[in-house]
């Protein structure tokens, strides 16, 4: 059992970390003037040209470092269940926020990633109907998904008697 606590918070770390860039990518691209990585983002005094920093860090981690911490969380989540045992089905409300955060990791890989892809191969910028258009939908999808966190970090603090 002294295990538990390293194991928990690094799996927690690890999933938030796993989700943050689908949930503050749609963000960052707004802030930039033209939409794309290579445009000036955070105001007209970085030089054209000059990438956010922040945007290709959220677009590294999105991409090859994704793979990465995956397989650190499953790593910590595989231990986690060999803490807990059978122990996880006695608790409901860990069952209910295990099925939103894959919910949520679905809605990240299957919608929210390649709409992403799609915003940064648009050229026409954040002047364009069409890059605007999908810039809002990317950050709708950013609010559901910070809703269905919300509802893990609501669980994993009132850890409620679900049935």
């Amino acid at each position: 059992m002294p295990l538990f606590p390293f194991l928990l918070a690094a799996h927690v770390s690890l999933a938030i970390g796993l989700i943050l860039p689908a949930l503050l990518l749609p963000f960052a691209f707004r802030s930039s003037r033209h939409g794309s990585v290579h445009a000036p983002v955070g105001g007209p005094d970085r030089a054209p040209g000059e990438s956010s920093r922040f945007v290709g860090l959220l677009l590294r981690l999105q991409g090859t470092g994704a793979l990465v911490i995956g397989a650190g969380l499953a790593i910590t989540g595989l231990g986690l269940l060999a803490v807990l045992g059978t122990r996880l089905v006695e608790q409901p409300w860990l069952l209910v926020a295990l099925a939103i955060y894959t919910a949520t990791m679905a809605i990240a890989i299957f919608i929210q990633r390649p709409g992403l892809r799609a915003l940064v191969g648009l050229d026409g910028g954040s002047d364009d109907p069409v890059w605007r258009q999908r810039a809002r939908r990317g950050r709708y999808v950013s609010y559901a998904m910070a809703g269905l966190v919300g509802t893990i970090a609501f669980l994993m603090s009132t850890k409620p008697e679900l049935w």
